[in-house]
């Protein structure tokens, strides 16, 4: 990866691309799928969304190969694509970055109240 690729995050609209190009082969249901994958998982992102590309090419990967032997879209997920992603993720009570950003927040506000109090 080039460093200039990194800066602009070229590498990362080129990769998605691929993505969606990949996507687009994939039967009606499954591109549904696809789109609420992509939807529950963004939140775990961080700034980048670099941490996610693995992610997402893991779950388009699954989402190919069920499609290629005939599995129906709810065989895959069990019809629980928000738990599915939570796993994808990192497990029951991985935290997006709005949790990160909220303790972030909390830790801040509780500082300047104990230095405004003494």
């Amino acid at each position: 990866m080039k460093l200039w690729e990194t800066i602009t995050g070229s590498d990362l609209t080129k990769e998605y691309q691929a993505f969606e190009t990949r996507a687009e082969v994939l039967p009606a249901d499954y591109r549904a799928a696809w789109e609420e994958i992509k939807g529950h998982l963004f939140p775990y992102g961080d700034f980048s969304g670099r941490n996610l590309m693995p992610i997402l090419d893991s779950a388009l990967e699954l989402l190919e190969e069920t499609a290629s032997d005939g599995q129906s879209i709810h065989e895959v997920l069990g019809g629980d694509t928000k738990g599915f992603c939570t796993a994808l993720a990192g497990g029951e009570g991985a935290r997006s970055h709005r949790d990160r950003w909220r303790e972030q927040l909390n830790r801040n506000v509780a500082r300047k109240l104990a230095q405004l109090g003494g």
